[in-house]
Order: structure tokens, then C-alpha cells, then sequence
């Protein structure tokens, strides 16, 4: 059994570590906008859903690595209080790498791709159009333990699904076996193809 102290570790040597052995991890493609209405996307792999009575979204966000403050997207969620978490099956990989590339400041990543955008319902930033599925979000908490990110808490306040995708009348969702792609680690993403079904066992009887 190999035994490591994490804390005596290199920042980048624990990311390496734990960002393989944590996997695999979903992806939010997140759309925000600036004071301007430039709009930005930029994928996410620390990310989750936590809890329901409020819906909690949680990100990790980045800084840029010389110190020179927020990337766009924790800027814009500090500035606006506002964002759009979408989400990346597997048609959409390339595209969602290809918004992790670096733009100039003045440049959002849909402009440059040529993303098709679509409103939102309660917040300004839109969603990707091609996306199945988004969530509206509004900051509730961020959080910061270092200089090199923030851990943003945001409430989800609406969804916007593809046609066919959510059933609301048993308020069930159907991927048609196309799921929603996951992070590994460096370059490595996973498709989600076997899928097994474990329920959890009822209580026995102690009579």
C-alpha cells in the first residue's frame, strides 16, 4: 500500500494525484456575460449538484496563474451574480475543449467559435443553444481559501431541456443512452455506456 501526506506535497503534484484518483467528475460548461454583454464559456470539471430545498450548483473556479486576479468566468459571476451551467454529451467534446483554449480579453469564446446562443428564462447570461440541457444559476456564496481559486455556490432557478429529454409529468429524465460525458484527468474524458442498476437493500426484519 503505498501512503502519501498530501500537505507535504507540491500544489501541482496533489492536483495531479487527486484529479486521477477523483473520477471520473462531471463537466459544467459555463456560460456567464460581462457588464459589457460579452459572453463567455469555459468548461469546469470541479464541479457538483448539492442538495434540493435550495438547489445548490458548485463550482471551482480558477485564477489566472500570475496572480493577475479571477479568469472571466469567477469575474463575471462576482460582477453580475449570475450564470449557466450546460451541460456536454459526447457530440459536443471537441467544441467544449476547444472554449478551454486562450482567448484575448475582448474576445468571448462563443464569438470566436461561432457558438449558437439561446435567453435564458430568469437570468441574463444565455445557454449554449446546442447543449441538451442547462441550468440558470444565481449566486449565493463564494468562497476562498487561496489565491489560486473560488469555490462558487450558486442556486439553480431554472432548467432548460431538449425536447424529448424530460418527462414532466413523472418528472423523469431520459438520455436515450447518450449520458452526459465525464472529466478523467489531462486529456481523458469518458463516455458513460454501461450503466448497472444496484438498489439499495430494505431493512430486515428483526422479528
Amino acid at each position: 500500500m503505498t501512503e502519501l501526506d498530501l500537505t507535504r506535497l507540491a500544489p501541482i503534484d496533489r492536483y495531479k494525484l487527486l484529479t486521477a484518483i477523483v473520477v471520473p467528475r462531471p463537466v459544467a460548461w459555463v456560460t456567464t456575460q460581462d457588464r459589457t454583454g460579452r459572453v463567455n464559456a469555459a468548461p469546469f470539471s470541479f464541479f457538483n449538484l448539492f442538495g434540493q430545498d435550495p438547489a445548490l450548483i458548485i463550482l471551482g473556479l480558477e485564477h489566472h496563474r500570475d496572480g493577475s486576479g479571477p479568469k472571466d468566468t469567477a469575474r463575471n459571476i462576482a460582477e453580475t451574480g449570475e450564470f449557466v451551467v450546460n451541460i456536454v454529451t459526447p457530440d459536443l467534446v471537441e467544441t467544449m475543449v476547444a472554449t478551454a483554449a486562450a482567448y484575448p480579453p475582448e474576445m468571448g469564446e462563443p464569438a470566436a467559435l461561432n457558438l449558437d446562443l439561446a435567453p435564458s428564462t430568469l437570468v441574463a447570461p444565455p445557454r449554449l443553444a446546442a447543449a441538451p440541457a442547462a441550468i440558470e444559476c444565481r449566486l449565493k456564496d463564494t468562497l476562498r481559501y487561496s489565491p489560486e481559486r473560488d469555490i462558487v455556490v450558486g442556486e439553480a432557478v431554472a432548467l432548460a431541456a431538449r425536447d424529448g429529454l424530460v418527462d414532466t409529468g413523472r418528472m423523469h429524465v431520459d438520455w436515450g443512452g447518450e449520458f452526459p460525458i465525464a472529466r478523467l484527468f489531462a486529456d481523458r474524458y469518458a463516455r458513460l455506456e454501461e450503466i448497472g442498476r444496484h438498489a439499495i437493500p430494505q431493512p430486515m426484519d428483526p422479528r
